[in-house]
């Protein structure tokens, strides 16, 4: 069906493909920075988190759990111009979902709200929860290189920007993922890891790009005329 008659037809069509995009991204780009931030700000914790995950078990917990519940909502719901598109989204909302309700494991050095015991099968919860946010990212990733790069239309010069931004937005989520590896792998050289935030700037870098690469593709940047 022609996309034009399709607008007049469902006068939603354009809140369903534009702002639901812009508002994922809006989350992406904001959650690092509102739970930072709050943190800090609003229970008076005296450092930023090793990672992000790590603001579950800390007073920004509920924050934390219902962006990531968001995700999954949105990207459950949205289905895109492809079947594919829509089977993607509920592939990433599956694994967000997952990392919502799984924390990760409980650190020492953390902020806690008071009386949190860590349970004896954290650790495997903990497993359940970084794999599931890598996987997470990797679909996100594959929207940015495959699906947001395709086009049934003319690819005007705004087009073919937008596609430069998705490429290097998904590369860098793989990147991020990657340089996390090290992090995991060498558990002995954690604590001058930590030192630097090594783990929550990656992820911060990862949700950006993620958020950069959506905001794009709702025509908050790179509009056609």
């Amino acid at each position: 069906m022609d996309k034009k008659l399709l607008r007049q037809q469902n006068p939603f069509y354009l809140i369903h493909y534009k702002t639901l995009r812009k508002t994922v991204g809006w989350l992406g780009i904001l959650l690092p920075v509102i739970l930072a931030v709050g943190s800090v700000v609003i229970f008076g914790c005296d450092h930023v988190e090793t990672s992000i995950s790590n603001y579950y078990h800390t007073n920004m917990g509920n924050v934390f759990v219902g962006v990531l519940c968001a995700f999954s909502v949105f990207l459950f719901t949205y289905k895109g111009p492809q079947k594919i598109d829509g089977i993607m989204g509920n592939i990433a909302g599956t694994f967000g979902t997952i990392a919502a309700i799984c924390p990760t494991t409980l650190k020492d050095d953390i902020c806690l709200p008071g009386g949190m015991i860590p349970a004896a099968h954290e650790k495997y919860v903990g497993i359940i929860h970084l794999s599931s946010a890598a996987l997470f990212f990797l679909v996100l990733a594959y929207f940015s290189l495959f699906l947001f790069t395709k086009t049934s239309g003319i690819i005007t010069a705004q087009k073919i920007r937008r596609n430069k931004v998705y490429k290097i937005c998904g590369w860098v989520m793989i990147a991020c993922i990657l340089l996390l590896i090290p992090y995991f792998a060498m558990p002995s050289y954690k604590p001058q890891f930590n030192a630097y935030k090594y783990v929550f700037c990656l992820e911060t870098l990862a949700l950006w790009a993620f958020g950069f690469s959506w905001l794009t593709k709702g025509e908050f940047l790179l509009k056609d005329k």
